[in-house]
């Protein structure tokens, strides 16, 4: 099961792209963290999760705030889960 925010409005959506979100995006519903331990933690690459995270904030469903070393976080907007 995907995120509901994993499928992007104006980007062909295939399934690593959409797991690789999914894992993003359930780290980042509780809480910020910076890119760097987002893949520690994902175990990809900081590139692979710089460029899903560029995709996401494109579509307004994450936002990075600070300077330099950026810190992201869920926004809210978008589809939510079904209970």
């Amino acid at each position: 099961m995907f995120h509901p925010n994993a499928y992007l409005r104006n980007l062909r959506n295939v399934r690593c792209g959409l797991i690789a979100r999914t894992k993003l995006l359930l780290l980042l519903d509780n809480q910020y963290y910076g890119a760097i331990e987002l893949a520690n933690k994902t175990g990809f690459s900081y590139n692979v999760v710089m460029y899903h995270l560029r995709l996401l904030s494109r579509e307004g469903i994450v936002v990075h705030k600070g300077s330099r070393r950026y810190v992201w976080l869920s926004t809210g907007i978008g589809q939510t889960r079904l209970a």
